[in-house]
């Protein structure tokens, strides 16, 4: 019995460690023309560093889908939007003040 409930609370904990590790915005992945991965690559090329949390977000610009990706550089969260459907940097900013 204790065998069972040692395996049901680790099976429950993996499965809540699988959701973070899922991006979000992934319900608009199969409108996207470029993979995440790829995505990654095109955002750290433009700022390297460790990238914290990644989206697939309806936004306006560009195409009107893009992957946002927040890249710690240099102590400092660097916001990298990237088009879903050209590849094509969007936005390569420091958060200001009031950032969302």
């Amino acid at each position: 019995m204790q065998i069972a409930r040692i395996s049901m609370i680790f099976a429950l904990t993996l499965g809540l460690i699988g959701t973070v590790w899922a991006y979000k915005g992934e319900k608009y992945a199969n409108h996207a023309k470029i993979t995440l991965k790829a995505a990654e690559k095109i955002a750290l090329k433009a700022v390297p560093g460790k990238i914290k949390d990644e989206e697939l977000e309806k936004e306006s610009g560009g195409s009107g889908l893009r992957y946002s990706f927040d890249i710690l550089y240099k102590g400092k969260i660097h916001e990298v939007g990237v088009d879903a459907k050209s590849g094509k940097v969007l936005e390569n900013s420091l958060p200001g003040p009031h950032a969302d």
